[in-house]
C-alpha cells in the first residue's frame, strides 16, 4: 500500500474518529441535562397508569435506577437527530449531490418517525394494554412495581419508536437494489403475515385488541415503505454516470 493509501485511509479513521466523539459528546450534554427534567419524565410515564402513586418502590436504590434509566433514554432520544447528523456527515463525501440531499432531509424525517411511533404507543397503545395487564383475568388487586413499570413502558416506546423508522431502512435496501417496490408490491400478503408476527412479539397483551391496534399502522409503514422504495429507485436512475 503506497503512503498516499495510507494516509487517506489514516484521514478516514480521524474524521470517523472525530464524529463519533461528538455524537458521545452530544449524548452526554443530552443525558446531563436530562437530568434536570427527569421527575417531570417519570412522572408524565406514570400517567397512564394513574400517577406515581399508584406504583411502589421495594429496594433501596430501585428510585435512583429509574431516574438513571429514564435519563439515559432521554438523553439518546433528545441527542439522535445529532447522532445521525454526524453520521450521514461522514458518509455524505462520498455521496452524489442528489443522495446528500436525500439523506440530510432523513434526519428530520427519521425524527417525526419515531416521535410519531413513541407517541402512537404512549397514548393509544399504552393505555388499553395497561388496562388489560392490571385489570388482568383474575379479581386480584394489582400494584406494580416502580422500576417494573418504568421498564415496560419504556421499551415499549423505545421499541415502537424504532420499528417507525422502517422506511428509512426500505429506502436503503432500495438504493442499494436488494428491494424494488414492485417486489413489496407484489409480497404484501407475506407482509401481512410478518406484520401479525412482529405485533404478536411486540405487543405487550396477549388479546386481540393490542395486536389490531398495533398491525394497523404497521401495515400503513409498510404502504409508506413502497413509497420510500419508489423514491430510491427513481432518484437512482436520475444519478449521473460516476
Amino acid at each position: 500500500m503506497s503512503n498516499e493509501k495510507v494516509m487517506d485511509l489514516w484521514s478516514h479513521v480521524n474524521e470517523l474518529r472525530r464524529r463519533l466523539l461528538n455524537a458521545v459528546i452530544s449524548l452526554i450534554v443530552t443525558t446531563l441535562g436530562s437530568f434536570m427534567i427527569a421527575q417531570y419524565t417519570i412522572e408524565l410515564l406514570a400517567q397512564p397508569i394513574g400517577g406515581l402513586d399508584k406504583l411502589i418502590s421495594i429496594e433501596v436504590t430501585e428510585s435512583v435506577g429509574v431516574f438513571m434509566r429514564v435519563s439515559l433514554l432521554t438523553g439518546f432520544i433528545l441527542a439522535l437527530p445529532f447522532i445521525l447528523f454526524q453520521l450521514i456527515s461522514f458518509i455524505s463525501p462520498g455521496l452524489y449531490a442528489s443522495e446528500k440531499k436525500m439523506l440530510f432531509i432523513f434526519i428530520p424525517i427519521a425524527t417525526l418517525l419515531f416521535v410519531g411511533g413513541v407517541a402512537f404507543a404512549f397514548y393509544i397503545m399504552l393505555p388499553t394494554a395497561l388496562q388489560f395487564l392490571i385489570t388482568g383475568i383474575f379479581p386480584i388487586e394489582t400494584q406494580p412495581r416502580l422500576s417494573n413499570y418504568i421498564n415496560f413502558v419504556t421499551n415499549l416506546l423505545f421499541w415502537i419508536g424504532v420499528s417507525f423508522e422502517i422506511p428509512l431502512v426500505v429506502f436503503a435496501l432500495a438504493k442499494f437494489r436488494i428491494l424494488s417496490p414492485k417486489m413489496l408490491i407484489s409480497q404484501w400478503r407475506i407482509a401481512i403475515v410478518v406484520i401479525a408476527i412482529v405485533a404478536a412479539v411486540v405487543t405487550p397483551t396477549p388479546d386481540p385488541v393490542n395486536m389490531g391496534i398495533l398491525m394497523l399502522p404497521l401495515f400503513a409503514i409498510y404502504l409508506l415503505s413502497i413509497v420510500f422504495a419508489k423514491i430510491a429507485y427513481r432518484e437512482k436512475i436520475e444519478e449521473p454516470d460516476a
